[in-house]
């Protein structure tokens, strides 16, 4: 087992890192620019190093300052979290001609899961099933327009790199794709240096739902359920649910055994997500995250498994912990995202946090590195904390979400707790009847 792992993110994912190392006997290196000198993890690190001034570019993408670090501080292995470098093949191997362990999968699987047009090749390959769209990258406007009148509109032009909802354009109709192809072209150059785009089916009511998955290097492969992730506004998921509220026992099984399998092909190692889009009983490939997930805290819940400690223990070389025959799902469990955001026209609210308590009782869990006077930088993602919340089922896991979110205080900055609030006491939430379409469309009625 390692002795010593570097932490190359920050926030509230960096300390959750350190948490499970410490839970290990293992000692941390948290790496920081300047704007978060003052953050938890800092505080709480075994041993920090400043890496950079505030922006990103210059601190948590600085490869040479992250690997410099963690030869100083004599590191075994580094830790990417989620975001920043999580899935840069590049960096990944990087890390490991430097003598360090990159806890991870190895940078051929990033790659090749990374580039939407590959992964999408890969899905087909490994049996997965896929949405209806282009056969790879479409080369040309003529090309496209063809396959999408052959597909049938609504069509969804997608970046091959990247995502966050950048370079993605729903055409509903012909007379639209020629702006729409250019438009998602220049997009997707702009954001992530590549142009290429492809194309899919558009589906009209999906979920998104999730599957966390787990390799070692042994050959063993698991699935440890799913998480519904349909509460979304412009592709960015605001709530998270596991299990999911549609799906049945047998497509659970399905789908889980499915994804499961094709990990065990392609010899993964470490965690991943599947992540398909749901519709009337079907379910269809969309992309796959190399990395541990902002949701994950959902799945540790219904599940009891630590999912960062099993990620450096199979980066360290060991089994699996766990196997199928003895994962149980119990109850349920809700993640709600509390961002410094006005809630009603999500502009960031940076500042220093006046006053803050977080919610506590059973079932209740609070992931956040703020603190009372903690200043929020303007410089990075605007998420402060996650409230996960556990209950025997959904009914009474809703109940104790509300209860959790009129206790929660954070006061100082604009939060996005009364959207939380609302969603969870609107009735289609309540009953489980949403879509990926469903917050926006209800935001929009609104206005």
């Amino acid at each position: 087992m390692f002795k010593k792992v570097l932490i190359a993110n920050r926030g509230e994912i960096a300390l959750r890192i350190h948490r499970a190392c410490k839970e290990m006997g293992i000692e941390t290196v948290v790496v920081h620019s300047t704007a978060d000198a003052n953050s938890m993890a800092v505080r709480l690190a075994d041993e920090s190093v400043c890496i950079g001034p505030a922006s990103s570019r210059d601190s948590y993408l600085n490869v040479p300052a992250i690997l410099t670090a963690a030869s100083l501080t004599n590191a075994d292995a580094i830790h990417p979290g989620y975001g920043f470098l999580s899935e840069n093949a590049e960096f990944a191997r990087m890390v490991e001609e430097h003598g360090f362990t990159f806890i991870g999968p190895n940078a051929e699987h990033i790659v090749k899961m990374g580039d939407k047009v590959m992964a999408k090749k890969t899905a087909v390959e490994l049996g997965l099933p896929v949405v209806p769209g282009s056969d790879g990258a479409i080369e040309s406007f003529e090309s496209g327009l063809k396959d999408a009148k052959d597909m049938g509109f609504p069509i969804l032009i997608k970046a091959a790199s990247g995502g966050g909802g950048k370079g993605m354009k729903v055409v509903h109709k012909e007379e639209e794709f020629k702006e729409a192809y250019s438009t998602a072209r220049s997009e997707a150059k702009a954001n992530f240096g590549d142009d290429t785009v492809y194309m899919e089916k558009y589906l009209l009511k999906p979920r998104h739902i999730e599957i966390q998955v787990f390799g070692d290097k042994h050959g063993h492969a698991i699935h440890l359920g799913e998480r519904d992730c349909s509460l979304q506004r412009r592709h960015q998921k605001v709530l998270e649910e596991a299990p999911s509220p549609t799906l049945t026992e047998k497509e659970r099984d399905y789908i889980g055994t499915l994804s499961a399998d094709a990990i065990r092909k392609m010899g993964y190692v470490g965690a991943g997500t599947i992540e398909y889009l749901y519709e009337d009983g079907k379910f269809y490939f969309m992309e796959m995250n190399t990395r541990i997930q902002v949701e994950h805290p959902v799945t540790e819940m219904i599940t009891g498994i630590d999912l960062i400690a099993e990620q450096i223990r199979v980066a360290a070389g060991e089994e699996l912990s766990v196997n199928k025959d003895r994962i149980h799902l119990r109850g349920h469990a809700i993640e709600v995202r509390i961002n410094a955001e006005d809630p009603k026209t999500f502009m960031p609210s940076p500042g220093t946090i006046k006053q803050f308590h977080a919610a506590g009782g059973l079932g209740v869990r609070f992931d956040s590195a703020v603190y009372n006077g903690y200043k929020i930088p303007p410089y990075y993602d605007s998420m402060i904390g996650k409230l996960i919340v556990h209950g025997r089922n959904r009914e009474e896991c809703i109940k104790r979400l509300r209860r959790a979110m009129s206790e929660t205080i954070v006061d100082g900055v604009k939060t996005t707790l009364p959207l939380h609030l609302w969603i969870t006491d609107h009735e289609d939430f309540i009953k489980g009847d949403y879509t990926i379409h469903w917050l926006e469309k209800h935001l929009a009625e609104q206005q």
